[in-house]
């Protein structure tokens, strides 16, 4: 059996539907003041009066009496036998019974509204789970709406009619029957069905107890009959019977019920599985569990009356655990009053043989009809309202957008028409027992995800998660998935396989395609949970250089001008930890509040716009200096920490805006009479304007005007070296366009290959021509890791060797390239000589010894001391920078920087250069940077990169 909404709750909920109609979108509360008219009106009309007895227990057991108890018991027990029926019925009450637990947890997790387990599994796991749900669940009410229609004309078919062409020793034929026939006969019980979901609902509401006691009723009588009727020969059905026609071997035609006998009970124990003589299918175990199946769920009825309960929390989980229970006690008694009395030839082929050994006839018959009726027509309504329900969240957008329309009384009439219009679809398939399968695999595998869901809330330990139904534990949770997933593949392993897939594409759609909702997510508990065990699992003392990756800080002034780096150092990163950072200038102590807090929707948007996988960290500091000082302490967590610091070159190049809305190409962004008009600027980025030149390039300007000046710039590289932290300083990448790097045109010099140019030397120690040392290794780890990103594996790397006359270009050559085998970097060596800006340097470094050795025998006491002052300086100097950096002439540093401008053709995508350390006296800050400046001086996008750590190891 399906899952049914008694109409009682559609009737009282019907003012609700109204209200609903006036109310703001799922997930805002309607503007209501306590208290007012409107509201108490509303209070009057639908008084919450519902009982555990009248709210849950009868739903749930007319739910789950129908067509199993009155048309399929004797198929059970016929086919499989007693030991197999009872066994069934404790697979499948076990399997529910978790199931139960679930439910019982989720519905006593805070307070319920009107909605059913469809509400409660959205509002508790997030859209993703509770739309795919929502839809298998639909499903699951339609297909079980034509399972009960299907029943019904069964019923009628038996009672009113014969087979075609048996119509001899008949006299009192009034239906004629066939496939047509019996579809003809659905349509019109699903028409009555439609008419009163659209109409009357409230008509049905009124006798769900008058129903209820009729079924009971009849049950009542089928049990006294087994032990009132006397033992009697039963005609049995001619239908499936080749001997009817002669046309295949004789089978008997009657049957004998023989009261309580041994003989009966012991012919009746084991399974003897024969064809369905409905629709000629030889049964197995699978099957006939798959049709007993259906008479075991409808556990979710009580769920779905939460709108209508005094104390739903309360009510739940005691009326349905009740209603199993009752109804696992009625079911077990049957199979064994109906082994010890029924012959086996009975069971199997005749479905309707309670009405004939019933002590009145027509009290079957009318409990069938009253019950598969009532049947339908609730599951009926209830997929309408679950769609009506998913139509209103809007998570499937435009698609079910149809179904919210309503009639004046707040009946969804649309969604009613739709759910019928897909029951008579399913009519189609003709007999009960060929739906069956279908209708207990969408159920079970609903069950499955109300176990996967409560099980997900177990395992995040959110601290709002504490139902006060604690009889559950994940072990129950996970045998009612383990137990839901083998039987729908016992049952059919095709229809399970599609029905998983369906759901799925489900989730995966409502994941990516429906808006963002106010339910919370069950996933973002869920990942929490896991990463922060595994955080504390990443052990800091454990890290070896062989699993080095680069964690990366990036410094953001303003992104609008940042795009192009950005994207990247997102390609550099290899797969490690990316934080964009920002500081703004202020004292919290002197602001009403924090003025972060606002921002970070913004930077957000921001990363899912250049689809890069970024953290955001913003700090509020008095100067620039100390906000990436407290960044660089505090960013990350545990072992996952940022070990790479990337500033924005410090030049007076004029930043360009990469953020503007395509639609405003027109406005000119870097007006300097003020910033942009509101509604000019794009929705989602909400940051600064540029402003001319006054700003720095990347990371050069915080907020306004120049806030950062060269020597707190070099401070800020000094800080991050003395942190054991690696240093990139970015130039020229205001205008790099990634996609267009990526794909040159064929025309270019080189036909479209990208190049990345990588100098491993010290260019400010023209001295010293080392490639070994542990920068020059980081640079080329950094080289090699941008090699492996997909899109620039097609990039091929240039290693440019420096060499000076006299000195082994071959060996020096030869060295480098078996460096690379070691290192497992494939690159192409460039000897470069550079013998004429080295003799630039030299003849500098003789002008500094001439000056310094001039020193007049006549000179004061005070001129010798001056001098003598500076050449200490100079010698401490020297210690802590390279030896002679401070002696570098303008002319040496172009010269070099045009020695890298002519070495590579055609020009790379981006260069790697040596960054030298900065001074240790803050003196020569500025000369430093100067220096810095001259070196990259138009070279492109350029990375002055300097590592303090071991990277890169030959070992295995």
């Amino acid at each position: 059996m399906t899952e049914r909404t008694p109409l009682l709750h559609y009737r009282l909920s019907a003012s609700v539907n109204e209200s609903e109609q006036r109310s703001p979108p799922a997930g805002q509360a309607p503007e209501q003041h306590p208290g007012s008219p409107r509201q108490r009106s509303a209070h009057q009309r639908q008084p919450k009066k519902l009982s555990i007895f009248f709210g849950v227990v009868i739903p749930t057991l007319l739910s789950m009496f129908s067509v199993v108890l009155f048309l399929r018991i004797g198929f059970v027990v016929g086919q499989s036998g007693l030991y197999q029926a009872i066994a069934m019925f404790l697979v499948a009450y076990f399997i529910i019974s978790m199931t139960v637990l679930s439910v019982c947890a989720i519905s006593t997790n805070g307070a319920l509204d009107a909605g059913g387990a469809y509400y409660m599994i959205s509002r508790a796991l997030g859209p993703e789970f509770g739309g795919s749900i929502g839809i298998m669940f639909f499903l699951a009410n339609v297909c079980g709406s034509a399972l009960y229609v299907l029943g019904l004309v069964e019923a009628i078919v038996a009672t009113f009619g014969v087979p075609e062409g048996d119509l001899q020793h008949i006299t009192h034929i009034i239906l004629p029957s066939g496939y047509w026939w019996s579809l003809l006969y659905a349509t019109a019980i699903a028409l009555l069905c439609l008419l009163v979901c659209l109409v009357g609902a409230h008509i049905y509401a009124k006798a769900t107890f008058l129903i209820f006691l009729v079924v009971m009723f009849v049950l009542g009588t089928i049990f006294v009959s087994f032990f009132a009727v006397s033992p009697r020969t039963i005609p049995l059905p001619s239908i499936g019977n080749p001997a009817a026609n002669g046309t295949g071997p004789l089978l008997p035609t009657t049957a004998n019920f023989t009261g309580f006998k041994l003989e009966t009970l012991l012919g009746n124990l084991w399974a003897d599985y024969t064809g369905d003589y409905t629709t000629g299918y030889m049964m197995t175990f699978t099957t006939v569990f798959a049709v007993m199946f259906n008479g075991c769920t409808g556990i979710m009825a009580g769920s779905n009356m939460s709108g209508e309960l005094k104390n739903p929390s309360y009510s739940i989980p005691r009326g349905t655990i009740t209603a199993v229970i009752f109804t696992f006690i009625i079911y077990n008694l049957l199979c064994v009053l109906v082994a010890c009395s029924c012959d086996r030839v009975l069971l199997q082929r005749d479905y309707s043989f309670l009405r004939d050994i019933n002590i009145w006839h027509p009290f079957v018959t009318v409990g069938v009809y009253s019950s598969t009726l009532s049947a339908a027509m609730s599951n009926l309504i209830g997929a309408s309202r679950i769609l009506y329900a998913l139509a209103r969240d809007d998570l499937f957008g435009k698609v079910l957008s149809p179904a919210k329309k309503t009639s004046h009384s707040g009946n969804p009439w649309v969604s009613v028409i739709i759910s019928w219009f897909l029951v008579q679809l399913v009519l189609f398939s003709g007999k009960l027992n060929t739906i069956a399968s279908i209708v207990t695999i969408f159920f079970l595998l609903v069950y499955a995800a109300v176990d996967l869901a409560c099980l997900a809330l177990e395992w995040a330990s959110a601290p709002n998660f504490r139902p006060t139904f604690r009889y559950f534990t994940w072990h129950t949770c996970v045998l009612g998935i383990i137990g839901c997933a083998v039987m729908m593949f016992l049952i059919n392993a095709i229809y399970a396989s599609a029905s998983i897939a369906f759901m799925l594409l489900l989730l995966l759609l409502i994941h990516y395609l429906s808006p963002t909702s106010s339910w919370g997510y069950i996933s973002q508990a869920l990942i929490f949970h896991q990463v922060r065990k595994y955080l504390l699992m990443l052990d800091v003392r454990k890290d070896h250089v062989k699993f080095w990756r680069p964690q990366v800080l990036l410094m953001v002034s303003n992104p609008r001008s940042s795009v192009g780096l950005i994207t990247f150092i997102n390609d550099i990163k290899k797969s490690g930890l990316y934080v964009l950072g920002h500081v703004q200038l202020g004292d919290l102590s002197t602001l009403p509040s924090d003025p972060l807090q606002s921002q970070y929707d913004s930077w957000l948007y921001l990363v899912d716009h250049l689809n890069i996988k970024a953290f955001v960290n913003l700090t509020l500091a008095n100067s620039v200096r100390h906000g990436i000082q407290h960044l660089l302490f505090i960013s990350g967590l545990g072992g996952m920490r940022p070990n790479t610091l990337v500033l924005g070159f410090y030049d007076d190049c004029l930043p360009k805006d990469k953020l503007i809305d395509p639609s405003l190409s027109s406005i000119q962004c870097t007006d300097s009479s003020g910033p942009s008009e509101p509604e000019q600027q794009p929705p989602l980025f909400h940051f600064t304007s540029l402003r001319g030149s006054s700003d720095r390039q990347d990371c050069g300007e915080f907020g306004d005007g120049k806030v950062l000046g060269p020597q707190e710039y070099v401070a800020i590289i000094a800080d991050a070296m003395k942190m054991l932290k690696n240093v990139v300083l970015a130039r020229y990448f205001n205008n790099f366009d990634r996609a267009q790097v990526l794909s040159p045109p064929s025309s270019s010099p080189g036909k479209g290959a990208v190049y990345v140019d990588v100098w491993p030397v010290n260019l400010l120690r023209p001295d010293s021509s080392s490639y070994v040392d542990t920068c020059s290794l980081f640079l080329l780890q950094l080289a090699c890791i941008l090699n492996m990103v997909r899109a620039w594996r097609k990039a091929t790397l240039r290693l440019f060797l420096c060499v000076e006359e006299g000195r082994s270009v071959r060996g020096s050559e030869e060295k480098l390239g078996q460096l690379l085998k070691e290192l497992r970097i494939k690159a192409q060596v460039y000897p470069v000589p550079w013998d004429q800006q080295v003799a630039l340097h030299w003849q500098r470094q003789g002008e500094w010894g001439k000056k310094h050795s001039s020193q007049s025998p006549d000179a004061t006491t005070e001129e010798k001391k001056l001098r003598a002052c500076e050449e200490e300086e100079d010698e401490d100097y020297v210690n802590s920078f390279p030896s002679n950096a401070t002696r570098l002439s303008d002319d040496y540093l172009s010269a070099v920087n045009k020695l890298i401008l002519d070495a590579a053709h055609p020009a790379p995508a981006v260069r790697f250069l040596y960054l030298p350390r900065p001074p240790a006296d803050t003196r020569r800050y500025t000369t430093y940077l100067h220096q810095l400046e001259l070196l990259t001086q138009d070279l492109g996008p350029t990375l002055l990169i300097h590592g303090v750590t071991p990277v890169i190891t030959t070992d295995l």
